[in-house]
């Protein structure tokens, strides 16, 4: 049986691999644009910080032992983040998906985690985040030792986003005019918007939703994408400081993640593509002055879009064009 001080001896040794992520300038003609490459975490994305310090702070308020099983419901990256953690941490881990999620997720959890719940009844807003919710307390209530991370409503997200993302944004960017951030469980806005109004008093934060998303007040639709956008209003999302908001169509986060490849080099998942689209939008017909300097975040790779946004029979199919559904069904197999 494990004691308590190995598990803060594995937890010292896990915090070792939240690296530093690079800043790097794109070319634009509009804009000095910067990219953070948040897909460069040791485990693949921006989701390694919140994970890793929810579960820090988690153990070391004595509300995680060695004991404990980890139960949270996620559509993939913070999931994946999870389940490696908990390995290193030598704890029990149950994610709670649904259909929704990347079949490359899903066998990533698959291969991580001795059990997968995998929710298959939709919400009442045609979704399925309220149904996995709902699952994760009952896991909870019938476990007699588990903790939930609860990405939507933990502080200690907004504070992996303050103390890492928002923190290294401040020390390595001399100037900054605009952030555009993505929001789904608002743990990254509200940190990183924070911070970077601490350090740049004057910058302008700008959340980017995705269409068919209730976060700020929309009608609730079915989004094909995840990543972007939420059927509930996070409750960390109290806690950004938000000067702006843009709302992006799927059509234009698929295009903005071809232009991403196919003129910067960035293979990145669809709410990466969401923001620069939000930002190509943002100052398309605006009159500009000095050429003001923007930051997005790279929140993770395209690896696990390929069966959506970088499928070409996929693409055709849900911008307008004549692929039935049956067939980019079987294109993604």
């Amino acid at each position: 049986m494990h004691s308590k001080r190995d598990l803060f001896e594995r937890l010292r040794l896990a915090q070792g691999i939240l690296r530093e992520t690079p800043v790097i300038e794109l070319q634009d003609d509009r804009v000095c644009l910067l990219a953070k490459l948040e897909f460069l975490n040791g485990i693949g994305s921006i989701k390694d910080r919140p994970a890793f310090w929810s579960l820090k702070g988690a153990i070391e308020r004595g509300e995680v032992g060695p004991l404990t099983t980890i139960i949270e419901s996620s559509s993939g990256n913070f999931a994946c983040a999870l389940a490696a953690f908990c390995r290193m941490l030598e704890l029990d881990f149950i994610p709670v998906i649904d259909p929704n999620i990347s079949p490359l997720y899903e066998a990533h959890l698959r291969s991580q985690c001795s059990r997968v719940v995998k929710v298959k009844e939709l919400d009442d807003d045609g979704g399925f985040l309220k149904t996995r919710l709902q699952k994760v307390r009952s896991l909870i209530g019938e476990s007699k030792d588990a903790y939930w991370p609860n990405q939507y409503g933990n502080p200690d997200c907004i504070t992996a986003h303050y103390r890492l993302t928002g923190e290294e944004i401040a020390r390595t960017v001399p100037v900054l005019d605009y952030a555009f951030l993505g929001v789904s469980s608002a743990g990254t806005i509200a940190g990183v918007s924070r911070r970077l109004k601490e350090r740049y008093p004057s910058v302008k934060i700008v959340a980017v939703d995705a269409e068919g998303s209730v976060i700020f007040g929309g009608s609730p639709q079915k989004r094909w994408i995840p990543g972007l956008g939420s059927s509930i209003h996070p409750p960390l999302l109290e806690r950004a400081i938000i000067d702006d908001v843009v709302i992006v169509p799927e059509s234009e986060t698929i295009s903005a993640c071809h232009e991403l490849l196919d003129t910067h080099g960035l293979f990145v998942g669809g709410s990466t593509g969401a923001v620069y689209g939000a930002i190509r939008t943002y100052f398309k017909e605006r009159t500009l002055g000095a050429r003001p300097r923007v930051l997005f975040l790279c929140c993770d790779r395209g690896v696990a879009y390929l069966h959506n946004i970088f499928d070409r029979r996929w693409v055709e199919w849900r911008t307008g064009f004549s692929a039935p559904l049956a067939e980019v069904g079987a294109a993604r197999g």
